[in-house]
């Protein structure tokens, strides 16, 4: 396999493996085994290939995985931190009670192994004291769920007591696919963005971040013109303040914005389509989906993981 695959090449080969052609069902079980090149079987729950890949097969999962980690409780404090949703370094820092110093050396080494990935934002703000650490992500979805249900309760998994798990998985379940959609709709504003801007292209593609305000999305193009979106997972439609609120984090730390993106799975308001111009695209589900379009054998990894 190549160094270091992007999240939407990891994704498309897992459908193309595992032939699914649902988005949805795509991102339900990529957000649990993503990054293993397994065989997944979706005619069966998550959860029971998670108790017959994952918790019946701890022992060498988990051998695999010290080869990186080397079994340093460090390094598994703070994965974990970061699979349960604490993704700026200085939040992640302070939850441990890590020293910066010792912080830092933990999370460049995570990174050297391809566990971890940093996200800066893609403009600095205003004043540099409104400036927040980076953020952090992990590389596979696989290693995020290791070290949000698996790793924190060892203990009982190995002995064969898998409640703990149960429990934690019973909590995140119902979101634990978003952090992973967020970063495939960033793809999709590449793409979907390519032709518009060709001649002005995209040279970044993140988010901003300060210590006040939050974009989701946020690209750079060649002259210095910016798009900034964000996205929404409701079951209602997204309503006006949608982008009215997009626009006046936008006002208030000075962004040089010339285009506006929403993505709502659920789809807009009447009021909100009305809108739609050459400065506002709106993407909902069914463009997410034509992240899955036209797979084919060239879209597959090849894993050198043992197989479960």
């Amino acid at each position: 396999m190549s160094k270091r695959p992007t999240l939407l090449q990891h994704f498309r080969s897992f459908a193309y493996q595992n032939n699914i052609k649902d988005l949805d069902t795509a991102l339900e079980y990529f957000a649990v085994f993503g990054g293993t090149g397994w065989d997944v079987d979706v005619s069966k729950s998550v959860e029971a290939l998670i108790k017959e890949k994952v918790l019946r097969n701890y022992e060498p999962i988990h051998n695999g995985i010290t080869r990186f980690t080397h079994g340093n409780a460090l390094y598994h404090m703070l994965l974990s931190i970061i699979a349960l949703g604490e993704n700026h370094e200085d939040a992640v820092f302070k939850k441990g009670r890590v020293g910066r110093d010792k912080g830092e050396e933990a999370m460049d080494y995570l990174e050297m192994k391809s566990l971890l990935k940093f996200d800066t934002s893609v403009e600095k703000p205003l004043k540099s004291s409104d400036g927040k650490s980076d953020r952090v992500f992990f590389e596979l979805p696989f290693m995020r769920f290791w070290f949000a249900t698996i790793s924190p309760y060892y203990k009982s998994i190995s002995t064969g007591d898998f409640s703990e798990f149960e429990e934690k998985w019973s909590s995140l379940r119902g979101n634990f696919s978003i952090l992973l959609s967020n970063l495939l709709v960033l793809e999709l504003v590449k793409q979907s963005f390519a032709e518009k801007f060709a001649a002005d292209p995209i040279v970044s593609i993140g988010s901003y971040y300060d210590k006040h305000v939050q974009i989701e999305i946020l690209a750079k193009r060649k002259s210095g013109k910016m798009l900034a979106g964000e996205c929404k997972y409701s079951q209602k439609l997204a309503k006006i303040n949608m982008i009215n609120t997009l626009k006046e984090k936008c006002q208030k730390v000075e962004l040089d914005v010339a285009d506006y993106v929403l993505f709502s799975k659920n789809g807009f308001s009447s009021e909100v389509e009305q809108m739609k111009d050459e400065d506002l695209t709106l993407l909902s589900h069914g463009h997410l989906s034509s992240l899955l379009d036209d797979l084919s054998k060239d879209d597959l990894l090849v894993y050198k993981n043992k197989k479960y």
